[in-house]
């Protein structure tokens, strides 16, 4: 029987269906090159098992399935997956499924996936470990994990600034690590890292604020922090936004 939804997964599906079709809809998300980028990165070959965690309107499932491989995407929020479905089928990919599901306590066998990735979700859950680590288990021997994510300074002062930044303008934001952090964490959850990789990202804050359909008056605060940053360069934001870690199960 699957365990009742947390306070925080109630607030994770309440932002979520507010901001559904904003999300699908970001450039940041839906950005073929950069998909394909992961793609080249991963390698799967035709016919992979591959579970999306988090998948929010699917793209990155819908990427993988383009290439052949048999997909599941999982997200905890049915809004998006009605994008992602319409999506689906308007594609043509039949080779694809989505479903409701849980990613700390997801409902498949060890070792079902040859390959499990998840995009720009693990700053959303409170039981980060967890989450990774049920990831793992559903990986093959020799399979591959994928996660990508914002990552915050090295520095645990500016570390909190941004991801302070962060939880005004999403309340369903937790915590964004750092790379040493997420290393740790992929450590305690028995994986190898192969691959590290990190960019500057640069986004529209009002876009940004708008998609999050943040209220007004923490958007005005959220404004004033960021000003405060660029004044005072308090986070390091300008210099590593966002990393990627692929691993070895």
């Amino acid at each position: 029987m699957a365990a009742p939804l947390s306070d925080h997964d109630e607030i994770v599906r309440r932002e979520f269906t507010k901001q559904a079709q904003a999300y699908a809809a970001s450039a940041l998300i839906v950005n073929n090159d950069r998909l394909e980028r992961l793609i080249q990165l991963v390698k799967p070959h035709a016919g992979a098992r591959v579970l999306d965690v988090a998948t929010g309107p699917g793209y990155v499932a819908m990427a993988f399935a383009a290439h052949g491989c048999d997909v599941i995407g999982l997200d905890l929020t049915e809004a998006p997956l009605a994008i992602a479905e319409k999506t689906r089928q308007e594609r043509g990919l039949t080779n694809l499924r989505f479903m409701t599901g849980n990613a700390e306590q997801l409902p498949f066998d060890a070792q079902s996936f040859d390959i499990v990735v998840s995009r720009y979700a693990l700053h959303h859950f409170v039981a980060q470990e967890r989450m990774l680590s049920e990831m793992a288990r559903v990986c093959r021997e020799q399979g591959t994990v994928v996660i990508e994510d914002l990552v915050v300074s090295e520095h645990p002062v500016r570390a909190a600034y941004q991801n302070r930044l962060e939880q005004l303008r999403d309340p369903s934001h937790t915590q964004a690590l750092s790379i040493r952090e997420l290393l740790l964490l992929f450590t305690t959850c028995g994986l190898d890292v192969e691959h590290v990789a990190a960019e500057v990202l640069t986004q529209s804050v009002e876009k940004w604020l708008a998609n999050a359909h943040t209220p007004d008056e923490r958007a005005e605060e959220v404004r004033a922090l960021i000003a405060q940053d660029e004044r005072e360069d308090l986070t390091a934001m300008k210099r590593s936004i966002f990393g990627s870690v692929q691993q070895r199960c």
